[in-house]
């Protein structure tokens, strides 16, 4: 049974938000056939990563990452079921960023 006040405008209000293609020549960033290069962004290193499919994926990664010694932070853009893009700062080396993607149960494509 519905409480008095919300039987209307209930989904009215909500706010969603909109998630940004990644572009690419390819098309985006989930269904691009190019394969992802390293590179380093403005904020620190990129990594494409596979297998993240909610904002629950992307806290268990960001949580992994930046439990690495040296590591200053750990960002994840997330495309559901497709590419995310993981943006680390700090002085951990790659290889440790990878094996800590991948003891959370994600794969790394590209560093």
């Amino acid at each position: 049974m519905l409480r008095q006040g919300m039987e209307t405008g209930v989904f009215e209000s909500e706010k969603r938000t909109e998630l940004p293609l990644a572009r690419s020549a390819g098309g985006c960033g989930c269904c691009s056939s190019e394969p992802s290069s390293s590179r380093v962004a403005a904020d620190g290193v990129e990594f494409t990563v596979e297998g993240l499919t909610c904002g629950h994926c992307v806290q268990t990664v960001e949580k992994a990452v930046s439990a690495l010694e040296d590591m200053e932070s750990a960002s994840v853009e997330l495309v559901p079921g497709g590419r995310s893009r993981l943006v680390v700062s700090g002085r951990a080396n790659s290889v440790a960023v990878r094996e800590a993607v991948t003891s959370a149960g994600y794969s790394v494509i590209s560093n």
